[in-house]
């Protein structure tokens, strides 16, 4: 919550999710579905960082990214917003989609763990 987003507006996709990654030769080449995009903070691109990658993929991403600390505060919030959705939605199941959902959630709360005890 004290990251805030004080900067100019960005534009944004807003959902950023597997079914919209188009990849060629195994490499991304194009996202689809633009939904939900708007123009604002660019921590709403960030939550595929823990819904898509492992924590090496993610060390790879912010540091490519060059993400601040706030913003990818703000990002691993979005992320846990959208994994509690898809956890409460899957709770009974042991689909692709519920697993994935809590692989994510144990990401995000052991990398803000990591963060809050300052061990990163």
């Amino acid at each position: 919550m004290r990251a805030r987003w004080d900067r100019v507006p960005v534009r944004f996709h807003g959902d950023v999710a597997a079914g919209d990654l188009l990849l060629r030769d195994g490499r991304p080449a194009a996202v689809v579905d633009f939904g939900t995009c708007g123009i604002g903070d660019p921590a709403c691109d960030l939550a595929g960082a823990w819904t898509l990658l492992d924590a090496a993929g993610r060390e790879a991403f912010r540091d490519r990214l060059g993400a601040d600390e706030g913003t990818w505060a703000r990002g691993r919030g979005r992320a846990l917003r959208k994994t509690l959705s898809t956890c409460a939605r899957t709770v009974d199941q042991d689909d692709e989609a519920a697993a994935t959902a809590r692989r994510a959630l144990e990401a995000i709360v052991e990398e803000h763990r990591t963060d809050r005890d300052g061990r990163r």
